[in-house]
């Protein structure tokens, strides 16, 4: 009896730890919510989802009072759900994906199929306000005055179009059924993404007024324009290298250039100086354990093929300058394609290579290390001048530098720049290229001292006793 006494006393106390963090998390739980998507089925599923987590973290960091939540399809991998979750304190809703109607439109990208999955966020009607976000926004500061806004509020990046990067809404079942019903009927849309559905939907937001948050914090109704501030352009900042929006508070970035040059890609930068900061985020938050295995494996290899390039140098050239009896013409194309390919595996093989969300400094580091073992062996083997061939790479690391520069008056001094750098550098690498094949060719045309393996050279007769 002492026992089952004992038992009972335990099991009430598990009971009651339990009730109570039931009422703790209740207590927690906020009115808002900053919300995101995820989905499958584009080349860059990875990226994004390293991008919705950096961003989410960065939230966590500037103690907003929301809630985070991702609208996650049904295909996104269960280890990402978790680590969203139990990592990033986020709430993951699961959903299935809308059927997109204007997939055979004209002109239609198909990296934006599944971008209308962003509707469902008026369906989140848990909260009085959403804040909808893409995973390419780098918040600078707190911004939780938008939970004031009304019912639809957008910033006008375009002057006539406002971006759907980031917006505010309050959700709603009726206008969440009349959405999925426009799309059935197939209403207008430009680009047959959430962006040109949103702008036909709201095509009065730009005769709204200019947002600005009451100071008594209460919340506002009806459809407003956010000022330019909560969504600043990152081309903005190129042009003058600096911030410069009198509009509003300088709260939030947004990357929306081209896909291949978003700022978590390690070659995105110096190319745009901003990737930077947005590495220095990742680094800040949730840090680069996934791609370091990676990069110490690569290098190793490098090593590896330095070594055995250095070793083997002796024999390299025998083997590749090696041609058949048959044609010496076709040997020798043979030789100039080979060499071709070789060298342009060289630069562009370790970029393939390089897992393209780590830090930049480590990515270019990584990739000249690449390019240079790699390059080694094309030289060793064929016999190439090595600074002509290392000169394009040279080049490409002095441009790095040129865009890298920090003191720059304005991003027109610093186009002009990089421009007058690449009209002095490019003679100079078309040169060495010529130097290259010159050299290539006369190896070729000598190619007579290089006996077959395991022949000896013939020793040529002058005489007729021979």
């Amino acid at each position: 009896m002492a026992k089952l006494g004992f038992l009972n006393s335990l099991f009430l106390i598990i009971f009651l730890i339990n009730l109570q963090r039931a009422v703790s998390d209740e207590s927690t739980r906020y009115k808002n919510a900053y919300v995101t998507m995820m989905y499958m089925g584009t080349p860059r599923d990875y990226e994004f989802y390293v991008a919705t987590r950096v961003m989410l973290r960065s939230l966590t960091n500037l103690q907003v009072k929301a809630d985070l939540v991702v609208i996650a399809s049904m295909d996104v991998p269960l280890r990402w759900v978790q680590a969203l979750e139990n990592e990033d304190g986020a709430k993951v809703v699961r959903v299935e994906n809308l059927e997109n109607p204007y997939v055979k439109q004209y002109g239609f990208n198909n990296r934006f199929k599944l971008t209308l999955n962003k509707l469902y966020a008026w369906s989140l009607v848990e909260y009085e306000r959403v804040v909808m976000l893409d995973a390419d926004n780098l918040f600078l500061q707190n911004t939780d005055e938008l939970f004031q806004c009304g019912q639809f509020c957008a910033a006008f990046i375009n002057p006539c179009i406002f971006h759907t990067g980031l917006f505010v809404l309050q959700p709603s079942t009726k206008v969440f059924k009349n959405m999925l019903h426009e799309l059935e009927i197939g209403r207008e849309n430009k680009d047959g993404a959430d962006q040109g559905f949103l702008a036909s939907y709201f095509s009065d937001l730009l005769d709204e007024p200019l947002f600005h948050p009451p100071p008594n914090g209460t919340k506002l109704e009806g459809n407003y324009r956010l000022p330019l501030g909560y969504q600043m352009d990152a081309s903005y900042f190129y042009l003058k290298l600096k911030w410069n929006i009198p509009c509003g508070p300088n709260s939030v970035v947004t990357f929306p250039s081209a896909s291949w040059l978003k700022p978590w890609y390690w070659w995105s930068w110096p190319v745009l100086p901003l990737g930077i900061l947005w590495h220095e985020e990742r680094r800040q938050t949730l840090g680069y354990s996934a791609e370091i295995t990676a990069v110490i494996i690569q290098s190793i290899v490098y090593l590896g093929v330095m070594a055995f390039n250095r070793i083997a140098r002796p024999n390299l050239s025998k083997l590749c300058y090696r041609h058949s009896d048959k044609s010496q013409f076709l040997s020798q194309a043979g030789i100039k394609l080979t060499v071709m390919w070789s060298l342009l595996a060289a630069y562009v093989l370790p970029c393939v290579l390089i897992p393209p969300t780590i830090h930049p400094l480590i990515g270019w580091t990584l990739y000249f290390m690449g390019t240079s073992t790699l390059a080694s062996v094309v030289i060793n083997a064929f016999l190439l001048p090595s600074l002509h061939v290392m000169m394009l790479q040279l080049g490409m690391f002095g441009s790095l530098l040129v865009m890298a520069f920090p003191w720059y008056s304005n991003g027109v001094m610093r186009a002009l720049v990089v421009f007058f750098y690449a009209f002095c550098c490019a003679p100079i690498v078309w040169t060495s290229l010529v130097k290259v094949q010159v050299s290539l060719q006369t190896h070729l045309e000598r190619e007579a001292i290089f006996p077959k393996l395991g022949e000896s050279p013939q020793i040529p007769c002058f005489n007729k006793i021979c």
